[in-house]
């Protein structure tokens, strides 16, 4: 029965050996088909399905280090759009902190001249 592929490993190897190991499982998984429908032994549907993950293990693998070349090559610059966070399209377009605190002059005065008044009551 074929192994789980450690992650850990596989981000190791350069795109190309990733590439490689692509296409090697991919062989293998044609040949287990090709046993599984000339009637073989039952378990080779594990193997294709524990297969099927390890590729997909792999591809997801060469994906990321794709994207964070592409994300440390445009810092400073604008992100990609498929490359941005989701969140929600209200949270995109919501502001930030420091544009949320920004006043204008005349907020400014009008704070400081009338601030809210705090009273004590004497007991």
């Amino acid at each position: 029965m074929t192994a789980k592929v450690n992650v850990a490993e596989l981000r190791e190897k350069s795109k190309a050996e990733l590439l490689q190991t692509v296409s090697q499982m991919k062989k293998q998984i044609i040949g287990l088909r090709h046993q599984h429908a000339s009637g073989g032994s039952g378990s080779q549907g594990v193997k294709i399905r524990e297969l099927r993950k390890n590729i997909a293990r792999v591809l997801t693998v060469i994906t990321q280090e794709e994207r964070k070349k592409v994300l440390l090559a445009s810092k400073g610059k604008r992100i990609p759009l498929d490359l941005r966070f989701k969140k929600t399209r209200a949270m995109r377009r919501a502001l930030s902190t420091s544009e949320l605190n920004k006043k204008t002059l005349r907020q400014k005065k009008r704070i400081t001249h009338f601030s809210v008044k705090k009273y004590a009551i004497k007991a």
